[in-house]
């Protein structure tokens, strides 16, 4: 009989109880037939009883204590050291906003072993649609500011079998040992809240190849558009555009993630070129964002 695959769940948690628990309880329900799961939640500083909830109904699960101050990419990192000391053979990272397929996680760790070399991720689905993908396959476009995602894409219309991408977003990312050893943690001094915009660039960059396993599901929680630039202040848009480092918006962190993530620094100071240009636009009424009309991504990778 072969020897069970180690695998480690991490994922930062913060004044969100309820949702907490349900990804727990969702990871409770999985396959985990030839894997030994253990999973690592980091806590930063949660005031509305998650750690105490979690320790009732989950005490099997560890907690990691932050301070408060950690945000995703510290959480996610404390959670990885956290992770490692029990000798994995993968890190799995994700979020707690989710439900996950019963056979997600057996399908990423099925890909990662027939794919050696190879960092997973899931084809991330919405909650409330079942069938729409989003964060999928990003591809790098200069003269459209940098990373691009593929839009109007559902289960339906992604390849049936795993495909390599440019870069994998941090929603549910299945990361071997050994390319956290070689590559390192996420940038947590630089990107306080979107450390996996550089973090699977990097690992790409250094040899790995980034795989989408389109039969590993996770449905996701939608994100919550950011509040347009149109309507904010003089001094919000301080705070948006430089001051927050923890806004997705931020100039610094746009310029950092392009500069680490394009496939060459030229490209990177010409895509943050047009993207602060399309910021302009928009926060004058000039312009306004429209997804791109495109193909299928199946067709893209046929």
């Amino acid at each position: 009989m072969s020897e069970k695959k180690k695998v480690e769940i991490v994922f930062p948690c913060y004044n969100r109880r309820e949702i907490t628990l349900q990804c727990l309880r969702s990871l409770a329900r999985i396959d985990k037939t030839g894997l030994e799961v253990h999973i690592v939640v980091v806590d930063d500083g949660s005031t509305d009883g998650t750690s105490d909830a979690i320790q009732r109904e989950f005490p099997e699960v560890e907690i990691f204590a932050g301070d408060g101050n950690l945000w995703f990419t510290a959480g996610t990192n404390r959670g990885i050291e956290a992770a490692l000391k029990h000798k994995p053979d993968y890190v799995l990272c994700i979020n707690d906003d989710e439900i996950f397929d019963s056979r997600f996680l057996r399908r990423m760790v099925d890909t990662a072993e027939a794919n050696p070399r190879s960092v997973i991720g899931a084809l991330l689905v919405l909650w409330d649609d079942m069938k729409t993908v989003f964060q999928v396959a990003p591809r790098w476009k200069t003269l459209q500011g940098g990373w691009r995602h593929y839009y109007q894409q559902t289960v339906h219309t992604v390849p049936d079998k795993p495909f390599e991408v440019g870069l994998i977003v941090g929603n549910c990312v299945l990361v071997p040992t050994e390319a956290i050893r070689e590559c390192g943690l996420m940038d947590e001094r630089n990107f306080v809240n979107f450390g996996d915009a550089e973090w699977t660039p990097r690992m790409r960059k250094r040899g790995w190849r980034l795989l989408l396993e389109p039969q590993a599901r996770v449905f996701c929680q939608p994100n919550v558009p950011p509040k347009s630039l149109r309507n904010h202040s003089w001094k919000e848009l301080y705070q948006t555009l430089w001051a927050d480092r923890r806004k997705l918006q931020n100039l610094r962190v746009q310029f950092r993630s392009l500069w680490v993530g394009a496939p060459t620094k030229a490209h990177a100071v010409a895509a943050f070129t047009v993207h602060v240009g399309r910021l302009g636009l928009q926060s004058t009424r000039l312009w306004r964002e429209k997804p791109d009309k495109e193909r299928s991504l199946a067709e893209d990778y046929a």
